[in-house]
């Protein structure tokens, strides 16, 4: 591969974003699914939440009511779709956002969630992890549910199940401890208790560590165990949650009159137990938006399906189904590859399956390597990628991605012996790290008394008081040799400086102290600046993730798919896995695979069959099929099923019927426009349905404004409404005002003397 290949990455002029701009769609400007501005500025009506959303993703944001299905391929923006329906919901005065709760799976991704929200004017929500908002639910209703203190919690059970082990007399290595660990916790979120274990791993297909009686037993006494020592797990906090909801309907009903609207994300991820607590926190209501893609559900193993996602519209069949295709993240090179290996899926969710649309500009190909054995394809990889960033592509830019943490070490050498800084996906949490939380410290410090910090002495603006901060934890201008402990400890800290710069560009005039609240509520989203390093991660731990550079590595037989994949479940699984990995990348793709492990070993190893008839010069594995759900777009669903009582009438965005923008005061509500769009009132009709309220208001001894207000009138002076149907849908003339009020009303608007049609009747 020549080097002018390796680097078409548009790379940028000095101080300016490596990453393309704006699409332009035919029907307006609409700006990229990911890559918003680091520091972007709030919205300042409901309706530029809506601005630069595709029309799927618009559809997403305005569906506030019902159930709502939304099948978001890879890089089409699902977050953002979610995150905007929840805001314009807020910001429109249709949700209330203490009432909102969106689960999502991983700590990062309810992080990422409450930042979005927080930048878009509705902090207010609640975005947790199943466990998190489980945890704070259990936390409170345990004194008023069970009684006393709620048992502590395990943080590992690993030790717990050694402990079990020992009990039952049963030796087991690492590496069994590992996976009998995870069969508990698979038969936890699958609500299988020990008797029931062998028979239901023998109905899953489970490949068993040890013999399933023996796995039985040791799932009892690990339970027996955790009661005697008065400790709970992770899995428990889910199923005492649920048992409460079930068992006490004064909490369930306090819960539910908390949450009104339910959003999930990942929703292919779902367990039965978790889908379980879902159902017990909406109780009879229907206001649930899920989104989820099949194509990429990869945790399988631990008991996720995505059958609740595919059954979404045979549970709710008034939901309203919205597809997002359009991929704003790679190229059409990178979606041509990523659509192939769906194409020659097989089973349940390959039926379901979304064609991506790529609305990024060509580039180059993907790039396929052979070589003779690992150590040299992680040294070809760390040698193109010294290649890169010699030509300007940022390290964090730049992703290594395998299918076992096993496969990490050879290439960490790799990188370090080629000089190139890497961080460990999965490894310690940014905020958590020490030197971040010291450097947090010494930047709070100097916020409060830098007026007496000769540090400071000569800064003269924020990039130069961190800069100068920072200096005395241990940043350096020039990063250090080599790489190891002190070199991450200065990526850290070079992280901190480069975010000050960035925070200081976005907003002029900021202070040392403003730096120091983004800085906390930065830790509190788990939303952490960028660490200049190629990124080394498995698979399923880069989900949800993307880069500008990709190298796919190990994709060979055996470990794409694995050796233990057996049945054709497990192995369309693996092609799944394979699929997320395609789609991190945003331009450049670099799949590789090596002939034996060691070197000088035999060269039995072939490259994946997931890669037949996708790379050059190999033969096609079989004929692809056209996509089952392919094309995006909005399906509406019945509005009832046979028999089903009638849904309850739902609140729409109010908008302007003359500019149409959308309305959020009470009173331009009522009126149906903005106060300065011109009216069309008719002031003769007006002042005579204020004559008639006055005479009301004597009549009921109240004041005039409880018979109709002053807008209400003006609404109805506006539409002169003819008959009952067209008052009635004017805002602040509810059922009982109607009863009262209507003929008067009706009469006067016809030109008559309230009261005179029905005395001439």
């Amino acid at each position: 591969m020549p080097p002018a290949a390796l680097v078409r990455l548009r790379v940028p002029a000095c101080g300016q974003p490596a990453h393309p701009s704006p699409v332009t769609w035919q029907h307006g400007r609409v700006t990229a699914a990911t890559h918003s501005p680091l520091f972007p500025q709030t919205p300042d009506s409901a309706d530029a939440v809506l601005e630069g959303l595709d029309p799927e993703q618009r559809e997403v944001a305005t569906a506030l009511h019902g159930p709502v299905c939304v099948l978001a391929g890879a890089g089409t923006g699902k977050t953002r779709a979610i995150t905007h329906r929840i805001a314009y919901g807020v910001r429109a005065g249709i949700l209330q956002s203490s009432s909102v709760l969106a689960v999502t799976f991983t700590n990062r991704a309810a992080g990422e969630m409450r930042g979005r929200l927080r930048q878009l004017g509705a902090g207010g929500v609640q975005a947790r992890t199943f466990h998190s908002a489980a945890l704070r639910q259990l936390q409170y209703f345990w004194p008023k549910a069970v009684g006393g203190s709620m048992p502590r919690l395990v943080d590992r059970k690993i030790q717990l199940v050694a402990d079990a082990a020992a009990a039952c007399r049963i030796r087991l290595d690492r590496g069994e401890l590992r996976d009998v660990t995870g069969e508990i916790e698979w038969s936890k979120v699958t609500q299988t208790v020990p008797a029931d274990y062998p028979l239901a791993a023998a109905k899953a297909g489970r490949e068993a560590p040890r013999d399933p009686a023996e796995i039985a037993q040791l799932y009892s006494a690990y339970e027996d165990l955790k009661r005697n020592r008065g400790v709970i797990d992770f899995e428990d906090v889910l199923l005492l949650t649920v048992a409460i909801l079930q068992d006490r309907r004064d909490v369930a009903d306090q819960v539910r009159s908390q949450y009104q609207h339910f959003v999930v994300d990942e929703y292919q991820d779902v367990s039965p137990l978790q889908q379980r607590l879902l159902e017990l926190w909406l109780g009879d209501r229907d206001n649930l938006c899920v989104v989820g893609d099949a194509s990429q559900t990869i945790y399988s193993f631990t008991g996720a399906t995505p059958d609740h996602l595919l059954d979404f519209r045979t549970r709710h069949p008034g939901a309203t189904v919205v597809k997002l295709v359009r991929d704003y993240r790679s190229t059409p090179q990178v979606v041509h590859l990523a659509n192939g290996l769906l194409a020659q899926a097989r089973g349940r969710a390959a039926d379901h399956r979304l064609e991506l649309v790529s609305q990024r500009a060509p580039g180059p190909e993907p790039f396929y390597a052979e070589y003779a054995d690992e150590p040299a394809e992680a040294e070809g990889a760390a040698r193109r990628i010294r290649e890169l960033m010699d030509a300007g592509v940022r390290a964090s830019e730049i992703a290594i991605l395998f299918r076992t943490n096993s496969q990490s070490e050879t290439y960490e050498q790799a990188l370090a012996d080629a000089g190139v800084p890497y961080q460990l996906r999965g490894a310690e949490r940014f905020f958590d790290r020490p030197e971040v939380r010291k450097a947090g410290i010494a930047l709070r410090g100097a916020a409060r008394f830098g007026g007496n910090d000769s540090l400071l002495d000569g800064a003269v603006d924020l990039p130069s008081q961190v800069r100068a901060v920072l200096s005395g934890e241990g940043w350096t201008t020039e990063p250090p040799a080599g790489s190891g402990a002190v070199r991450e400890r200065w990526e850290s800290l070079a992280a901190l400086v480069n975010l000050a710069q960035d925070f200081a560009a976005a907003r002029p005039g900021a202070t040392l102290g403003d730096l120091v609240g983004e800085l906390d509520e930065r830790a509190g989203a788990q939303h952490a600046p960028t660490v200049e390093g190629v990124t080394l991660a498995s698979l399923h731990s880069a989900k949800g993730l993307e880069w500008d550079v990709v190298f796919l590595v190990g994709v060979a037989e055996g470990m794409m798919p694995i050796t233990y994949a057996k049945t054709d479940e497990q192995i369309e699984e693996e092609r799944r896995l394979l699929y997320v990995g395609v789609t991190r990348a945003r331009e450049h793709l670099h799949v590789s695979w090596a002939l034996s492990r060691s070197p000088g070993g035999r060269p039995s190893r072939r490259p994946s069959r997931f890669l037949d008839g996708l790379r050059p010069g190999s033969a096609a594995a079989g004929a692809g099929r056209a996509a089952a759900g392919g094309s995006g777009g909005v399906e509406r669903g019945f509005t009832s099923r046979p028999g089903a009582a009638p849904r309850r009438r739902q609140r729409t965005p109010a908008r302007c019927r003359v500019c149409g923008r959308t309305l959020t005061d009470a009173g331009e509500m009522k009126l149906m426009r903005c106060e300065d769009c011109p009216s069309d009132m008719d002031e003769g009709l007006y002042e005579r349905l204020r004559e008639w309220r006055a005479v009301q208001a004597q009549r009921s001894g109240q004041p005039a404004f409880c018979v109709f207000t002053d807008k209400t009138l003006m609404a109805i002076a506006e539409a002169a409404p003819d008959d009952e149907g067209e008052l009635a849908r004017i805002p602040g003339v509810g059922m009982r005002k109607l009863t009262r009020y209507g003929a008067d009303v009706l009469a006067i608007c016809a030109g008559q003397d309230a009261g005179e049609e029905e005395g001439a009747n």
